[in-house]
């Protein structure tokens, strides 16, 4: 039997899941974000300040809060998607999916034969989402990110790749490819239409549509427009703005 994935069964009943960014890969900050209460941690291989061997540590801090350990790979390679999931990865967010023959290639790269090619042999996954291949296949989830025009363009060819689960957006990228500055904020017109298309399009196909924000306020507006995979924050905005707010008391008194 299979332990199961806390953020798969509230996607597979049709609800939202919050979750914490982890830029730090500290397990202490890690272990915190999920028992303050988050559906997922997600621990940032592509540009946040983690390796390997910290993905690890922080991974097991995460064990018994509760919390679903997501990892952002930093690329493509199916090796390291093999080896997080082997870690005790439940969820994979890859960067920069294009075309649906790079989901194709990563979503494989997630599942053991027949679903795919990953390789047997887990050290570690197994206390996570444990069963059979089969059912371990079906818990794991394949979420991939669009945050160009180019995938914005190929979206509905993304969705209907078998075994991708989700599209994470990326806005600060997507912006990037439309000659604005970078930054999670909707901006409009044709950054803020893009995305919107991207989510409704995701939704159209049944799958889960996921979106960075910078507060609880942000949040709450993307699940209520039916983001089903909404990071709240991350670990570097609380303790920089937190250590900022706590001075400007004593310093603007």
């Amino acid at each position: 039997m299979s332990t199961g994935s806390h953020v798969r069964a509230r996607w597979n009943r049709a609800e939202a899941c919050l979750g914490g960014w982890c830029m730090t890969g500290s397990p202490f900050i890690a272990e915190a974000i999920g028992r303050a209460g988050y559906d997922y941690v997600c621990l940032d291989m592509q540009h946040g300040l983690v390796g390997y061997e910290a993905v690890v540590h922080a991974l097991f801090a995460i064990t018994g809060t509760g919390a679903s350990p997501v990892i952002r790979v930093p690329s493509h390679d199916s090796g390291m998607i093999g080896r997080v999931l082997d870690a005790g990865a439940e969820a994979v967010v890859v960067p920069l999916v294009e075309t649906p023959e790079q989901a194709a290639a990563v979503a494989r790269a997630c599942r053991y034969f027949p679903d795919g090619h990953r390789s047997i042999g887990s050290i570690r996954g197994g206390y996570a989402l444990q069963g059979p291949v089969g059912a371990v296949n079906k818990q794991v989830s394949c979420i991939v990110m669009i945050e160009s025009m180019q995938g914005v363009e190929n979206v509905d060819a993304i969705c209907s790749v078998p075994g991708v689960d989700g599209i994470y957006i990326g806005p600060g990228d997507l912006a990037l490819t439309l000659g604005l500055a970078p930054g999670l904020a909707h901006q409009p017109g044709a950054h803020a239409d893009a995305i919107a298309h991207v989510r409704d399009r995701c939704i159209a196909h049944g799958l889960v549509a996921g979106i960075q924000c910078h507060s609880g306020l942000d949040a709450l507006a993307m699940v209520k427009q039916g983001y089903r995979m909404v990071t709240v924050t991350t670990d570097s905005t609380v303790v920089r703005t937190g250590f900022a707010e706590e001075l400007a008391v004593v310093r603007d008194s």
